[in-house]
């Protein structure tokens, strides 16, 4: 297992400014690569109720199974290798293969009998910036006929992180606009959709 306390800054842009902040990186960032979220929830949104996401991700040919919960100014995030075997049991049947992301959710919601649906997936391309005060990423990401950019800046320290994200805002002249995180994004065009059909 690996644990992580995620910290990281973000800001919706709109396509004219995120191809802006794509040619001005250009000499500093990574090739774009894709990278596609699978999430996973309770029928009746137990996780959301804790303020907590699930999702496997796509990535380099491997699968990751992460939990998200809040922890101080940031996230905990625990990590699980997952095999591909055990990814499409857990489409098909709602559980999840024994280990420490099961059993961080247990004691989140305090029972080990839970079940999971498989919602769908959101497809991310991704450009990253490491700088000296931390990683920037540039990311467009497409879910349920939706395609949307953001930036996001993740840090070791809140405190510096925030002053160096405001002022990255700034001297590109945007707008502060806080996104809702991707998985929130989803659930949202998700329900969306569902009204309206």
């Amino acid at each position: 297992m690996s644990q992580e306390i995620e910290i990281e800054f973000k800001q919706r842009l709109d396509q004219s400014a995120f191809l802006m902040l794509k040619e001005h990186f250009e000499e500093q960032r990574t090739p774009f690569f894709r990278q596609v979220n699978h999430y996973f929830e309770t029928e009746d949104f137990l996780l959301k109720a804790h303020q907590s996401a699930l999702r496997v991700r796509e990535k380099n040919n491997m699968l990751v199974l992460t939990f998200k919960q809040p922890y101080e100014k940031g996230l905990l995030e625990t990590h699980q290798p997952l095999s591909e075997k055990a990814f499409e049991s857990m489409k098909k049947t709602g559980d999840i293969p024994e280990g420490e992301v099961k059993e961080q959710i247990a004691s989140l919601i305090a029972s080990d009998s839970f079940s999971l649906i498989y919602y769908g997936s959101l497809t991310t391309e991704r450009s990253e910036i490491n700088l000296p005060e931390g990683q920037l990423v540039l990311d467009q990401s497409q879910y349920l006929q939706h395609t949307d950019f953001e930036l996001e800046f993740e840090s070791s320290s809140y405190q510096e992180g925030e002053k160096f994200f405001n002022h990255l805002i700034e001297r590109f002249e945007l707008d502060r606009d806080i996104p809702d995180n991707k998985i929130r994004r989803f659930f949202k065009a998700l329900d969306k959709q569902r009204s309206d059909n």
